[in-house]
Formats: C-alpha cells, structure tokens, sequence
C-alpha cells in the first residue's frame, strides 16, 4: 500500500464523521474542510500520479479498483463544485469502505440540494479559516501543476517538452497526452435506483442527450422519467441512426444542436443508442470545442462491447466507411445488457461478430466460453428473455460482455491513435470494408467474411492447424453469421479495398490473423493479387462444406429493415430523408 491508497485509508479511519449528521449544511461543511484529515487528503488526491499505471496497481492490490476513476477525477478536486467534489469522493470512499461511505452518500446528497452545491471547493477553501494555506497552494499549483488548479477537462492532461538552437530558428517539440476513461456493465441503468448516470450529472443540473431515434421509441419515457425522477432537466436530442444516416451532414445537425443549447466544455453529452450513434455523436462531441466529453450507453451489442468504448467516433465520406473521424473516446461506457431484449435476431447476430473477433485474436477463454454459450446467447438475448436469474446463460452472459470489453479496451487503448498497426481488433477490417456498402451488407455479416477468411489465409500459411480453423470456422457459423457472399467473387473490389489499406495502415497491409493458438495474433503484410484470386476460390469450396453452404442468416440491412447504404451511398440528402434541420429537438 503506497501514498494514494495510504492517505485514504487514514482520513476513513481518522476524519471525525459527526458533522455528516449535522442538520446545518454550512456548520458541516465547515467543521469537515477545516479538518487535519481533510487538508491531507486533499494534497494527497492532487499530487497523486493520476495517470499512472502505477496508480492502478496499488489500488487494484487493495481491491479497490473500483475508485480509480474518483481518485483520477479528484486530482482537479479544487476546481470541483461542492456538489461534485463530495458526490465523487464518496465514490472513493466506498471502494474501501461501503459500509462508513454511505454516510457520505447520503451527506452528498445534502449537499445536492443546498445552495452550497455550486460552489467551487477552492473558492470556499480561500475564504475559510485556512484560507492562507489555499491561497499559497493554488498560486503554487498555476505554476507547478495548472492541470489541478485550472482543467478544462478533469480527464485529460497534456505535457510537452522543447529544445531549440540558441538563435531559436530551429526548435523541436514532443509533446504527449493522456486521458482516463471507465467501462463499465451495468444492468437497468435507467432504473431511478441505480445512481451511476444521476452520479454523473447532478452536479451539472442537466443532461443533453443524444438518443437514436428507435431506442427513443421503446426506451424514451423511461429515459425522461430517469431525470425527472432525479430533478435533473433532460435536453433530449432524437436523430435517425440507421447506416445510410453516418455521414457528415448528420455530424454537421448534431454541431448545430449543441451550439444552440450551449453545451459547455466540461460538460459530458449524453448519447444513447448503437454504433451509428456512437460514431457521429462522438465525432460530433471531438469537434465541438475541440473537445467536448460524452458518456455513452450502449443499447446494441456493436455498441456495448466496440463502439460505444472506442476512442475511433468517425462517419462516412464520397462512398467510403469511416472516411471521416477523431480519436475521441468517452469518459464513461456503460453496457446494459437489458436494452438487448427489444433487438431484433438480425441485429444481434451481427453484433456478436465483435466478440468473437477478440476471442480469437486475444483471449482463449473467451472463445471457449462463446462455444459454451452458442446460439443462446441470441435466443435469450444475453440472458434477459427466458432465463432464470441463476441460469448459466444468464450469468455466462455477464462473464462474455466483461472479457470481451476487457480485451478490446486493452487492445485499443494501448494504441489509442493508431501509431502502430499491431491491432488484433482490426481482424477482419482488411477487406471488408471495400465490400460491405457495396454489397449492403450488415457491418457484422461483413467482418464475419473477413475472418472466415482471414482464418483460412492463417492455415494456408501453417500459421494456425486445421482444428484451430475449423472451430473458427464453426463459431461464425453456429451464431448464423456469413462466411460468404458472393460479392467475393468480385476480386478486383478486394483487391482495391487492399490496396486502400495500405494506404490508411502507413503503406502496410499488417492484416491481424489467428497465429500460433486461438487466442493469439499474427501480421500478414503482403498478399499478391494472384494468391488473393487463388485463396477466394479455395475458401468458396471450403465454405460449402458448412451449413447454409456458409451464407448468413439476415446478412444484409435490407434483411432487418435497415436501408440499403449500397443504393443511398451517393445518394442525395432529401432522396434519403434527410433535411436541413434536426430530426427531433425536446
């Protein structure tokens, strides 16, 4: 146990607790911030390496990880409101002591409610009878460390450095930052009971939300009755998210939005729905101040366990996916398994693709758990429909959502701004992209293909055995995911999407394939055009063998309901039903 974990563990132990029971809010107040404990734990959280992985180990070896994200945010404690500051300090008191933390809860929640609550920690701080020591500390802290005194951002930090010629008419620059996020799976996260959300924007007095359109409409009452059941005023923003809608024109409305409610800088939007809306809300959040933060809450399985925490927000371009983008990724991920009960087999089924994708690139447990839970995990929508509260579904469930979220995020924010093209997650992103709109496929049937053949690509090059292929093969196949389609034979679009990615991979192919065991990854880096033509046409007789002679079930959109993106990709605006003003503006 060192400094941080330390310093907590004396103030639980030592800080008088009486003033939390105090009918005056200002005397309570007052009585804990002029406190010995309070003054050391306060330069404890502000001198702590926030962004360490340091920091991480010596809480997770007290198993108190669950208070890294309060003690990361902490580090700005000073420039919190008095709402904020104790709601999150609470929160790290409880991953150390549940039980002595509820008083805190319940003192935060005083504070919610008084007038003191926006009132900023340091301005308090100056005034008090320790104002001396404050005053000093912040005019120290503006020129020793001005990300605690003055953060645009309690979750992002940046450091530079600079040499130059002693004529300065050449001067090198490095510069580096760093930024914090939590993933978390949660269920019923809009029932009034559960804090997390009300947590996050209490202390802000709003939310505005972005929600997709169909999510809106079995899911929209409850989100309004979550906030108003909290007293906090909803700012509801509904936008079509289907395919066709990724473009730059939906970012462009979503700008405009955030413009006319004044969305300020620290101020995280709320976005509520799948992958579409992940990726042009939070391009839209990237471009916004440059950087305006967003929590996102999942309701699809691309979402939950891909691009609801990725740091890629991005829309599509002249025909091309993904063309335009940022690194942006969100302060909060939340996947909620029970908005899964109102998706339709189709949506599902391509989802789980992404789980699978890490399962056979990064952790083998994981895949065995997927064989273990096969078309289950569909029929029972992740163990919300049919199924007992003990059922192994249920809690097999949980366990896949957390190791797939795991290996993705460890994969992914290890390599945030793409600087490298070792990204086992990109398996089955190589030529698939060059096909999926053309053949208007669903982005998971898509994928599907590529790993499918991806994996035969790996036993060609006795990279993995024909056991490890075929159990590959058969997972795609069990869920009714493809392993083929006949856009494949359309060798010059594969050839063209290859050729594509070199171009974004830093003039590599570096396409992640199985190697060694399930579970591990390898690089394949050239692919000739005729070992491309000569592959396809093997792995079609392959496929044959398969059920469904290796078609998906429901691989297309049109197959769900979806618009064809192949028929709207160069299509006009109004052709697609779309204008110039927000869909829905609440």
């Amino acid at each position: 146990m060192t400094k941080t974990t330390s310093a907590v563990k004396a103030f639980i132990s030592k800080q008088n607790c009486e003033p939390l029971a105090y009918q005056n809010v200002e005397r309570a107040v007052e009585a804990i911030c002029c406190s010995e404990q309070f003054r050391s734990l306060l330069l404890s959280l502000i001198d702590s390496p926030a962004f360490s992985q340091e920091l991480g180990r010596e809480f997770a070896q007290v198993d108190a990880v669950k208070g890294i994200s309060a003690c990361r945010k902490l580090r700005t404690c000073l420039n919190l409101s008095f709402s904020n500051f104790f709601g999150v300090l609470a929160e790290l008191l409880a991953a150390f002591d549940e039980a002595k933390a509820q008083d805190w809860y319940e003192f935060a929640n005083k504070i919610h409610s008084s007038e003191l609550g926006t009132i900023k920690l340091i301005d308090y701080l100056k005034n008090s009878a320790e104002g001396k020591f404050y005053q000093d500390l912040a005019e120290r802290l503006v020129r020793e460390n001005p990300h605690a005194i003055y953060p645009t951002s309690s979750y992002r930090e940046s450091r530079g450095y600079v040499e130059s010629t002693p004529d300065d008419q050449t001067i090198e620059a490095v510069m580096r930052s760093s930024t914090f996020t939590s993933i978390k799976v949660v269920d019923n996260s809009l029932d009034p009971e559960q804090l997390l959300l009300r947590d996050m924007y209490i202390s802000h007095g709003r939310c505005v939300c972005l929600v997709d359109q169909n999510v809106d409409g079995y899911f929209g009452e409850q989100l309004e009755h979550y906030f108003d059941y909290h007293g906090i005023q909803l700012d509801k923003l509904v936008y079509r998210a289907m395919e066709v809608d990724k473009g730059i024109y939906t970012v462009e409305k979503m700008l405009g939005d955030f413009k006319n409610l004044g969305v300020s800088r620290n101020e995280p939007v709320l976005i509520v729905g799948g992958g579409v809306l992940a990726d042009t809300g939070g391009l839209a959040c990237a471009l916004y101040h440059r950087n305006t933060p967003y929590i996102m809450l999942s309701t699809s399985i691309v979402a939950g366990i891909d691009a609801g925490p990725s740091p890629r927000t991005c829309c599509d371009g002249f025909g091309y996916k993904n063309l335009f983008g940022a690194y942006h990724p969100p302060i909060l991920s939340i996947t909620d398994r029970y908005f899964f009960k109102t998706l339709k087999e189709g949506w599902l089924r391509h989802g789980i693709i992404e789980i699978i994708k890490m399962a056979v690139t990064k952790d083998a447990q994981l895949f065995e758990m997927m064989e273990q839970a096969g078309p289950r995990l569909i029929e029972t929508r992740f163990g919300t429909v049919d199924a007992d509260a003990d059922a192994e579904i249920n809690l097999l469930s949980q366990k896949i959502l957390g190791a797939a979220l795991r290996s993705y995020v460890a994969a992914e924010y290890d390599n945030l701004y793409e600087t490298h093209q070792c990204r086992p997650h990109a398996y089955g992103h190589t030529w698939s992209p060059g096909f999926e709109i053309e053949a208007g496929l669903l982005h998971g049937h898509a994928v599907s293909i590529g790993m499918g053949f991806g994996a035969y690509l790996s036993l060609r090059l006795n990279w993995i055995d024909e056991a490890q292929f075929q159990r590959i093969m058969r997972l795609i196949s069990s869920f009714g995911l493809s392993l083929w389609h006949d856009i494949m034979y359309r060798t010059d679009t594969l050839w063209a999407s290859q050729q594509k990615i070199f171009e974004k991979r830093g003039g590599n192919l570096a396409a992640p394939l199985p190697k060694g065991e399930i579970g591990q990854c390898g690089y394949l880096n050239y692919l000739t055009r005729a070992e491309l033509d000569r592959a396809v046409a093997e792995y079609r007789l392959i496929c044959l063998e398969y059920p469904r002679k290796g078609l998906g079930i429901e691989p297309h959109c049109s197959d769900v309901g979806l618009e064809d993106p192949s028929t709207v990709a160069h299509a006009p605006l109004e052709s697609i039903g779309i204008n110039s003003q927000p869909l829905s503006a609440v």
